[in-house]
């Protein structure tokens, strides 16, 4: 459905490179009609973000540290010179915990790099969300999807602290989604299955997870970002009007399984 986004102004944060899912959504949006900044985090992939970008011809293209509330307000600030004063669209996708978190024991986390995890992955949310407010309440509203995995709402052998910042992001969609539902500003997650992209491949046994993900998912088949670009899009859109404080599955189905 061509043109749902026409006129429409988005950011979306989290881009590493071409494989990524928020690569895939900011493509979606640009094809149906936005005008997209991005963000990015550090120098090793700056690079592949400005080349990305420049494919969509994006107007603003700058830097972000999520876990400094200086930076953030830098950031929306430059977006509003960018976007004359308002935004529509927000796509958070930015998750962190150190590789060797995500290897051996969850009870081994050490206090300090626990709350990194939780900062990046949670908290960053809450900060741009409070950031993009009164940039979407200038355009009479606004949405904002987030990405988001089960292994928040189930253990996930080696997932570990990641399980436990995605429980705090879930939660979190759902209290911003009562704090800007009376700015009309929407607030949801896409839960995905297994997408091999460069956050994937830091998890131990991606590819058991991978295997068994396909035996064990009714619809018996991977998925992959297009997927998660195809669910973004009808979240963010006018479509979705009335759906806020949600998380979308996009998984095959894996979710609905016991065992």
């Amino acid at each position: 459905m061509a043109g749902r986004f026409e006129g429409k102004q988005a950011l979306v944060l989290g881009v590493a490179n071409k494989r990524s899912i928020a690569w895939a959504i900011a493509r979606r949006l640009a094809d149906e009609g936005a005008q997209v900044a991005f963000t990015y985090q550090g120098e090793r992939i700056e690079k592949n973000v400005r080349d990305l970008a420049e494919t969509v011809s994006s107007p603003l293209v700058t830097e972000c540290d999520v876990r400094s509330d200086d930076d953030v307000a830098r950031v929306f600030s430059e977006v509003a010179e960018a976007f004359g004063g308002g935004l529509d669209v927000l796509v958070h996708s930015v998750a962190f915990a150190a590789a060797e978190d995500l290897e051996g024991r969850f009870t081994d986390t050490p206090r300090d790099r626990f709350w990194l995890a939780v900062d990046i992955s949670a908290y960053s949310l809450v900060a741009c969300a409070r950031a993009a407010e009164p940039l979407m309440e200038a355009r009479g509203g606004g949405s904002i999807v987030t990405m988001t995995y089960l292994g928040g709402e189930r253990a996930v052998p080696h997932y570990n602290v990641m399980g436990v910042a995605k429980a705090t992001l879930d939660a979190s969609v759902r209290y911003l989604a009562w704090d800007l539902g009376s700015k009309n500003i929407r607030v949801n997650a896409i839960s995905a299955g297994p997408v091999r992209t460069l956050a994937a491949r830091s998890i131990a046994g991606f590819t058991t997870m991978e295997e068994l993900f396909e035996q064990r998912a009714p619809l018996h088949r991977q998925i992959d970002a297009e997927d998660c670009a195809a669910a973004g899009a009808y979240l963010l859109s006018e479509d979705a009007r009335n759906v806020s404080g949600t998380t979308l599955y996009v998984d095959a189905g894996y979710h609905a399984m016991g065992m």
